[in-house]
């Protein structure tokens, strides 16, 4: 073999090898982080039906279906009529819930959102494999954890998306019709930014979210800027490890430019709460700048998304547990001490 040809097959081989590396290494650094493995974790979940049950009432004789309907539902419809609908207090013989509910299930408009719900959700099957995985890992990490009932119901898009009621996990399905939807364009409460978020893959994030909340309430006094933070970037990373298949962008609920732009911007990000003397401000006007749902950051350049504080407590919270791993999710968790972990994150973003 010649000198040339030989040459050939040295630099063929040593760019398949190289090729063969990148590929092995982009890979791993699509990856992530490695789940536990949970399936030894008995887990059953069933989805029960309020939303078809109430609807299928007779509206000419509700007394005896809604007694029925509160045998099966004892701790949910009281709160779904009472405190959901607001249809006063209730009572399965009080005449003003009696009319006020035969008017909600009467409505033309109701009854055409309830069918559109079932012919969209007439199948939960994956919502209910979601939830059932969700659970294990909660479980995994938080061994006491007892897996709610699960209610799924309609509000008349009131925003209830998920609720915690004792024992039972409240889903209300007519806020994840999809964005395009085009009863959510009628409400003007509901802007563009929060309607993007009205949709089926966020069902399973929202639940643990709220059970995040029962299992974790955040403290009365809530405190500064920086507390506020650290407690949003605890709810962050516990959705992190309970849902690790689960986009971060659905768990900010941002867009993929929008995170993309707090990653690039994370060191301006800080340098700014820092400069301005923000961290330890406890005016509700300047926390909710960088705490409150909105479609962008007041003071912030163009591209930064609402709840950026969220998305910096999250760092903090993700630098401190990997500077700690003996640390467990269960005791991160049940730390009331904030401004401790965050000094012991050491966070200095480049």
């Amino acid at each position: 073999m010649s000198f040339k040809k030989m040459q050939s097959y040295i630099n063929k081989y040593i760019l398949l090898t190289c090729s063969l590396f990148a590929l092995l290494g982009a890979a791993a650094c699509n990856s992530g982080k490695k789940a536990p493995d949970v399936s030894h974790i008995p887990m059953t979940v069933s989805i029960a039906r309020f939303d078809s049950a109430l609807f299928t009432l007779d509206t000419n004789n509700l007394q005896p279906g809604l007694a029925k309907l509160h045998a099966d539902y004892p701790l949910f419809l009281p709160v779904y009529i009472t405190d959901i609908m607001n249809l006063g207090a209730y009572s399965d013989s009080s005449r003003e819930v009696m009319q006020q509910l035969h008017l909600f299930l009467t409505t033309p408009d109701f009854r055409n959102l309830e069918t559109a719900v079932s012919e969209k959700y007439g199948n939960l099957a994956s919502l209910q494999q979601q939830l059932t995985q969700g659970f294990r890992y909660i479980k995994y990490y938080i061994p006491a954890f007892r897996p709610p009932r699960v209610v799924t119901f309609i509000s008349g898009i009131a925003n209830y998306g998920a609720i915690t009621v004792d024992s039972i996990l409240g889903i209300g399905l007519d806020m994840y019709m999809g964005a395009d939807f085009p009863p959510y364009a009628q409400i003007p409460d509901y802007p563009d930014y929060m309607i993007q978020r009205f949709a089926p893959e966020y069902i399973t994030t929202n639940c643990m979210q709220v059970l995040q909340q029962e299992l974790y309430p955040a403290a009365r006094n809530s405190g500064g800027l920086l507390e506020q933070m650290m407690d949003a970037g605890k709810q962050q990373y516990f959705l992190d490890k309970v849902l690790p298949e689960t986009p971060d962008t659905i768990r900010f609920g941002y867009t993929k430019d929008q995170l993309q732009w707090c990653r690039e911007n994370e060191q301006m990000i800080w340098q700014f709460l820092v400069q301005n003397n923000l961290l330890y401000s406890a005016d509700w006007q300047q926390i909710n700048h960088f705490m409150g749902d909105a479609p962008s950051t007041q003071g912030m350049p163009e591209g930064a998304p609402g709840k950026i504080g969220f998305f910096i407590g999250y760092q903090i919270v993700n630098k401190y547990m990997e500077l700690h791993p003996a640390v467990t999710l269960q005791q991160l968790m049940e730390s009331k001490n904030l401004v401790e972990i965050f000094k012991a994150a050491k966070y200095r973003p480049k």
